[in-house]
C-alpha cells in the first residue's frame, strides 16, 4: 500500500506550517437571542469572514455519515470525516443497518451473551444513555434488544439507565423512562419475565466520563450499577421527581445516582457473578472508561472492590488498538488511510494539541478511532488537562492554555502541520447557559487572534472551522411554530443539544492568492483533509473528497 502523495500540479505549498483550528461546537445560527455565536464579540472572526476565502460547510445528517439529515452532527463524527477526507457510515447507521439485517441477533456474541444468562439463571444487564439523541446511542436500538430477549426466552432482564438531557431536551427524561417502563411492564406481564430498570443518574454525575477526565464519575456509576449504592427509591420516575424537587432548575444531566429497590427494600439489580452487561451506547468515548473497569485486570483509578465474573460486551468496539471491549454486538467503520497517516509518511511532521475534553478527537477520531501515533518520531501530541469545574462557572476553560503551548510548539521550527481543538463552544453549549455560552464563544475568538500574527509572521496558514454546531442556538424551538419554548414558570427552555447548522470555514494565508471554488452548496466537513493537502503542496488521494480551494 502506497502513502505517497504527488505534488500538486499548480499550488506549490506555503512556505510555514499549516495549522487547522476547530471551533467545537460554533455552528452558523439564527442570528437572534438564542444564538450565543452571534452574541458574542468577535472581531477576529468576523474579519477572517470578510478578508479571506470562506464559506459554510455541512456538519451533520448523511454529510457526516448519520442515518438521516435530521441527525445531528457530533465531536465523533465530525473529526472522523476531517481526519479521514470522506465519509464513512457511522456508529447509529451501523447499527440500525445490523438491526433491520438480523445480523447482531445471528452474531455470535449475542447468541453468548442470551445464552450466558439463560444458562446461569441469571439477569442480563443493559447500561446505556436512555434518549432519541442519536449521539451515543438510540432508545429504539435498547427496546428492540429488549423484545429480542423476550423473543428468546431471557427471564430476567435490568436497566441501568444513564439519563441525558444534553443531547435531547434539559429536563426530557420522564418521556424516555415512562416509555421504557411501559415496555418492562408488558414483557414482566408474561409468564416466567421479569424486566425492569435497576439503577440510573445523569450522565454527567456517573458513569459515563471521558479520556480520564473525572474518574470518581466512572467510581459513582460502578458502585451505582455493580454494586447496588446508592440513594434508594421505588421507581426511577419517583427518583427523578425527587432530585428536581430538591434542586429546582437541575437538568437532567445533573441528576444524582439512584437504585432501584423491591418490596423487601433491596436493590433489585446489582451486577453480580454468572449474569451478562451490555452497554448499548454505539459511541466510543464515553463507555471506554467503564469498560475498562470491567474488563481490566489490573486497574488502578479507584476500588472496584469483589469485581463480578460477568460476560461484559459492547455495542460496539470503543477502541479497537487496545480491543475494548473484547466482544461487541456490532463491527465499527473501518477507517484507513486518513490525513495524519498520509503527513508522516510524507515527511510532514505534525502536531495535535487540545485539552483532555477534546484531546481525543484531535488524536483518536482524528486518525479513524486509532490509538497511538503513526511514526512517534513525526507526531506529536499534547494534552492539557481539564479542571474538573462545572463549564460554565469556567466558560474559558483551557483555551489560553492550548494557545500558548501551540505558539512555543510552532517557534521551535519542528512542525510544518498543526491541529487544535477549542472545546469552549461545546462543553459550554451543553450546559444550556447562553450567557456563558457567549463568553466561550469570545474567548475562542481572542485566541484565534493571537494565532493570526504568527501565522503571518512564518508564512503560512490558518484553517479555522468547526466540526458541529451547539452555542450557536440556545434556546428551544417549537419545530411546528417557530416559537421558542418555555416551561412551567414561563422560562425559555434551554437547548443543551448540538444543532443542525453548518459551521463556517475560513482560510487565513496572508501572501498567497487563494480563492475557494465557486459551487460548494454541498460541501462538508470530509473536503477538508483535500484542501489542508493543497495548502502543504500536495494533491489529494483519488478516495479523498475534493479540495474547496480552486
Amino acid at each position: 500500500m502506497s502513502f505517497q502523495l504527488r505534488a500538486h500540479k499548480q499550488f506549490p505549498g506555503v512556505e510555514g506550517p499549516v495549522v487547522v483550528c476547530v471551533m467545537d461546537g460554533v455552528g452558523i445560527g439564527r442570528r437572534d437571542d438564542s444564538d450565543a455565536v452571534w452574541l458574542a464579540r468577535t472581531p477576529n472572526l468576523d474579519h477572517l469572514l470578510a478578508t479571506t476565502p470562506s464559506t459554510h460547510l455541512v456538519a451533520h445528517g448523511r454529510g457526516v455519515g448519520m442515518p438521516d439529515d435530521t441527525d445531528m452532527g457530533n465531536s465523533e463524527v465530525g473529526h472522523n470525516a476531517l481526519g479521514a477526507g470522506r465519509i464513512f457510515d457511522q456508529g447509529a447507521k451501523l447499527v440500525g443497518n445490523a438491526i433491520d439485517s438480523g445480523s447482531l441477533f445471528a452474531g455470535d456474541v449475542w447468541n453468548a451473551v442470551t445464552e450466558r444468562v439463560r444458562a446461569a439463571e441469571k439477569p442480563l444487564h443493559f447500561m446505556g444513555l436512555l434518549s432519541d439523541g442519536n449521539v451515543h446511542s438510540h432508545i429504539d436500538h435498547l427496546f428492540t434488544l429488549l423484545r429480542r430477549c423476550d423473543e428468546d426466552g431471557v427471564r430476567c432482564v435490568r436497566i441501568h439507565a444513564l439519563l441525558d438531557g444534553r443531547d435531547v431536551p434539559a429536563t426530557s427524561a420522564l418521556e424516555y423512562v415512562d416509555a421504557l417502563e411501559e415496555l418492562l411492564t408488558a414483557i414482566s406481564a408474561k409468564p416466567e419475565r421479569d424486566y425492569r430498570i435497576a439503577s440510573g443518574g445523569g450522565r454527567m454525575k456517573i458513569t459515563m466520563d471521558r479520556y480520564g477526565a473525572e474518574w470518581p464519575m466512572v467510581e459513582a456509576g460502578w458502585n451505582t450499577h455493580v454494586h447496588g449504592q446508592a440513594r434508594h427509591f421505588e421507581t426511577a420516575r419517583r427518583a427523578i421527581e425527587t432530585f428536581r424537587d430538591e434542586e429546582k432548575g437541575i437538568g437532567d444531566q445533573n441528576l444524582p445516582p439512584f437504585v432501584i429497590v423491591g418490596e423487601d427494600a433491596e436493590p433489585v439489580g446489582p451486577i453480580r457473578d454468572g449474569s451478562a452487561v451490555v452497554f448499548f451506547n454505539f459511541r466510543g468515548d464515553r463507555a471506554l472508561e467503564m469498560t475498562e473497569a470491567f474488563e481490566a485486570d489490573a486497574f488502578e483509578y479507584f476500588d472496584r472492590g469483589e469485581v463480578p465474573d460477568v460476560l461484559y460486551a459492547g455495542m460496539m468496539q470503543y477502541d479497537g488498538d487496545r480491543h475494548l471491549p473484547k466482544y461487541f454486538l456490532v463491527d465499527p467503520p473501518v477507517i484507513e488511510r486518513t490525513l495524519g497517516e498520509y503527513l508522516v509518511q510524507n515527511d510532514v511532521p505534525l502536531l495535535a494539541i487540545s485539552e483532555t475534553q477534546k484531546f481525543g478527537h484531535v488524536t483518536y477520531f482524528w486518525n479513524g478511532n486509532r490509538s497511538g501515533r503513526f511514526d512517534d518520531a513525526r507526531e506529536t501530541y499534547v494534552e492539557i488537562p481539564s479542571d474538573v469545574v462545572p463549564f460554565e462557572e469556567h466558560p474559558w476553560m483551557k483555551a489560553a492554555e492550548i494557545t500558548d503551548t501551540l505558539l512555543a510548539e510552532l517557534a521551535t521550527g519542528r512542525y510544518k502541520h498543526a491541529r487544535l481543538n477549542y472545546a469552549n463552544g461545546d462543553m459550554v453549549g451543553h450546559t444550556g447557559d447562553r450567557d456563558a455560552a457567549v463568553k466561550a464563544v469570545e474567548v475562542v475568538d481572542q485566541q484565534i487572534g493571537r494565532l493570526l500574527p504568527v501565522i503571518e509572521q512564518m508564512k503560512g496558514a490558518l484553517v479555522v472551522t468547526a466540526d458541529h454546531g451547539n452555542a450557536d442556538c440556545m434556546y428551544e424551538f417549537n419545530t411546528k411554530t417557530g416559537e421558542v419554548k418555555r416551561d412551567a414558570n414561563g422560562q425559555i427552555a434551554a437547548k443543551t443539544s448540538h444543532t443542525l447548522n453548518r459551521v463556517p470555514l475560513s482560510i487565513y494565508a496572508p501572501g498567497y492568492s487563494l480563492t475557494l471554488k465557486p459551487e460548494l452548496g454541498g460541501a462538508g466537513l470530509g473536503n477538508i483533509a483535500a484542501t489542508l493537502l493543497q495548502l502543504h503542496g500536495f494533491e489529494s488521494p483519488e478516495e479523498y473528497q475534493a479540495s474547496l480551494l480552486r
